[in-house]
Parts: C-alpha cells; structure tokens; sequence
C-alpha cells in the first residue's frame, strides 16, 4: 500500500486549516515577526512600535470582531476579573501623575501588554492543538535568534563584551542586549516541557529535547545573568513537575552538554564563569552594573515611600531617578558593536518590574498587576497538579510564566520582545482559567459550529 500524499490532497487541506484557525494568524505573526532586525547603528528602536506590536494590535482586532461574532470562548467571573483589574490600577496611575499627557504613552503601552494581548490570547486559542501552535512558533523564533547569536560569537560580529564584539544579541542589536537571551529562554523552556510531556507522541519529545539542548548554548552566550537565573529555576520547576525521573535524565543530559560545550570546547568558559562569580558579589566587588541595579533599586524604593499608594505615576521613574539616586549611579551603559558605533544609553528603568511598578503605579499598581499573575501561577499550578488530559500546555504555561516572574526581579518591561510578555501571560491564563463550561464540568462544541438535533424519544 502506498503512503504517498497526493499533491492534490495537500492543496484541498491547506485552505481548510487556514479556514479554521485563521484567527491564530496575528498570534502567530506577534511571535514570528520579531525575526526581523532593527535598522543597524539606531539605538533607540528598542523603544519604537515595531511589526511585532503592529501584529499585536491586529490580534486584538481580531479578537474585537470575533467576540461582536459570538466566536471566542467564555471567560469565568475569575477570568474577567484578574484579567480587567490591571486596567483600572493603570487608570489611577495615569489620571494620578503629575503629568498625565506624559503619562499616557506608559498607559497604551501597558495596557497593550498586560491586559488587551493576554485577553487576546485567551479568547482566541480554542483548544489545546492551537495552544501549541502558538507555543511552537516560540521555538522558531528562538532557534532563528539563536543561530544568530552564536554565529555573531563565532565571527565576532556581536555587541561588544570586555572590548570585544562576541556578545550574541540576533537581531536585536547592542540597543537590546536582553532581547535575544529573552527568546531564546522562551523557546528553551517551551522546549523543554514539550520534552518531558507525556503525553507527545515520542518523534516530538526528541524533536523538542533536541531543539532545548541547541538553544542552550546561545543562552550562555548571551552573557545575560538575570536569563540565566530565570531559565535555570523555570526549567527545574517543569521537570519536577513533569516528574523527578524524567527530571534526572534532563538533568544529566544538560551537565553534559555544559561540561561539553564550556570545559570541553572552551565556549567562552573564561567569559562565563566571571559572569557567574560575578552574581554572588554585590557587596564585596560588583562590576558597575550591579552597583547601578542597586542604586536605581533603592531610588525606586524610595519613591514609592513618597507617594506609596498610586506611584509618581507611569512613566515618571525617569524624571524622579536623580532626586532619588546616591552618586554611585552611573550616567548610563556603553553600547556598541553588531553594526552599531559606541552609544551612551540612559538608565531609564530600575530593572526590576516589580520595583518599576511600586515606584511608578504603587500599592494599587503593584496588587492589581503582580496579584494577578502570582493568581494564574497557583491557579495553573493546582489544574496541573490535578492531572488530566494535555499536560504538555499545563508544563508550557506554568514554565513561560514562571520563567517571566523570576526575570522580573531582575529585568522590566522594554524593547521589541515586549509584546510577547503578553503572548505569555494570555496563554497562562488559558491554562489556569479554563471556560466556564469547562469549569462546571460540561462540555460544547467550539462556538460556530454546528449541532445536530437530538433523536426524537431521548
């Protein structure tokens, strides 16, 4: 018997996939359109509308029209609320700033991402089948990105680190050094679940355990400290989860990789372990960076004790940073290489998003924002614990959100990757908050199709 696929065959299931989940398109685009490079030698497009986010406003277009069509899935009262809250915390920093108008850039901007993208997401993605479609389309783009970066290490055509030009950053450019180790961690840990699900089919969980061991390696090389920290705990998390058994044989096949890679071939082993070693010393001889961490840490805290209710408002932590700051801030960090000329960037931001809320939005902010996602993280976390059918999107869902919280002590909101922080947070909250039908325990049909009528005497 012939297993041949006729080209005919193709040709008349190609239109019917696209027909049923074209609404994922601007999903997709969201994640994949960030595999284009930002202009060589402008350091300020990390803060620029890209295609991504052009992509993003289409999705919750999309969304709008499929909602007014009775054509997305119903959301619990839970749902609603942790999902809306943000918007009414972000309104009260916004009317509350000293200068509103300033303030309203930072109000598109956060609702973009963390309320209109994650309800977006949630929305849209019917079943679990689109979940990893959207789930795998970050395992494109890492890999891409990936590739990228340790071709720009090989050949020395990165951002520069130490005075040379090895630093992997893909497409990103030196503007954006966190964009590349940001997809690439993502791409890892989406990895790494579709690895230890069982219920994959086995080709799969190769293909993905494959796909987590390549996109370690341009990991290492983004030089990125807070990624690695957050990968590490995130990763760890999904195999206990996924099972200490299978968690060991991951385990083990990474050290390997690692002592490969770095001892072994010498993969910038010298770079990397000062890098590590540098984590551990905040008091006794932190590089410059982790002094301005510290420093802007402290001013944020300490504008949040002026106004700690509403914040100095969105987007005022830059105005307010210097009457807040001990000398020991620097006025900026030196970026260059990747097709860019030496560039002085501010520090605009205290890297830390929770900081960076309480500074900016307060106690109302902060509850609203980071009491909603540290919600879907046990409400994921108790649906996968009671088991059930496709735990592989449960092990994705919890891991990308776990992976985003643990960043967030270390980095905030910034750059092109912006956009998918809310790609992440819809499809954890798809996963924490099921539909309503499904929560009561019934069962219905994707909405717009059809029924048949029940049998006459049933």
């Amino acid at each position: 018997m012939s297993l041949a696929v006729s080209p005919h065959r193709v040709r008349s299931e190609v239109p019917g996939l696209l027909r049923r989940h074209w609404p994922l398109l601007p999903l997709a685009a969201t994640v994949l359109f960030l595999l284009a490079p930002l202009p060589a030698g402008d350091a300020t497009a990390s803060g620029k509308v890209g295609p991504a986010d052009a992509a993003s406003l289409l999705l919750v277009f999309v969304c709008a029209v499929q909602a007014l069509r009775g054509r997305v899935r119903e959301l619990s009262p839970l749902g609603v609320l942790i999902l809306g809250t943000p918007a009414v915390g972000l309104a009260v920093a916004t009317v509350t700033a000293g200068d509103p108008y300033a303030a309203l850039p930072g109000f598109v901007r956060y609702l973009q991402v963390f309320v209109l993208v994650p309800a977006a997401v949630v929305l849209l993605v019917r079943d679990a089948g689109e979940f990893r479609i959207a789930a795998g389309c970050f395992v494109v783009l890492a890999l891409v990105q990936g590739a990228v970066g340790v071709v720009q290490f090989a050949t020395h055509t990165g951002a520069s680190y130490q005075g040379e030009d090895i630093r992997a950053v893909g497409t990103f450019g030196p503007g954006d050094v966190m964009g590349m180790a940001t997809v690439v961690a993502y791409g890892l840990i989406v990895a790494t679940a579709a690895a230890l699900a069982p219920g994959l089919p086995r080709t799969v969980r190769r293909a993905a355990a494959g796909a987590a061991l390549a996109l370690a390696l341009p990991l290492v090389l983004s030089f990125s400290r807070g990624a690695w920290i957050a990968t590490l705990g995130a990763a760890v998390l999904v195999m206990v989860l996924a099972g200490i058994r299978r968690a060991l044989k991951v385990l083990l096949a990474l050290a390997a990789a690692g002592v490969v890679l770095v001892g072994g071939l010498g993969v910038g082993s010298e770079m990397v372990a000062e890098r590590l070693t540098s984590i551990t010393q905040v008091s006794s001889a932190p590089d410059q960076s982790v002094t301005d961490r510290y420093t802007m840490w402290a001013a944020a805290e300490s504008m949040w004790r002026e106004r700690p209710a509403a914040g100095v408002g969105l987007k005022g932590f830059p105005a307010h940073r210097d009457g807040h700051s001990s000398l020991g801030l620097s006025s900026g960090s030196d970026t260059a290489g990747a097709g860019q000329a030496y560039v002085r960037q501010p520090l605009l931001s205290p890297h830390n998003m929770y900081l960076l809320i309480l500074s900016e939005q307060g106690l109302i902010g902060l509850t609203a924002l980071a009491g909603g996602w540290a919600a879907l993280l046990v409400a994921g976390l108790r649906r996968l614990a009671g088991g059930g059918p496709v735990r592989d999107c449960g092990l994705i869902a919890v891991g990308l959100l776990a992976w985003q919280l643990t960043d967030f002590l270390y980095a905030d909101i910034g750059g092109p990757s912006t956009v998918l922080t809310g790609v992440i947070i819809g499809l954890a909250a798809w996963w924490a908050l099921p539909p309503r039908d499904a929560a009561a325990g019934r069962t219905r049909p994707p909405a717009g199709t059809r029924t048949a009528p029940a049998a006459a005497g049933r």
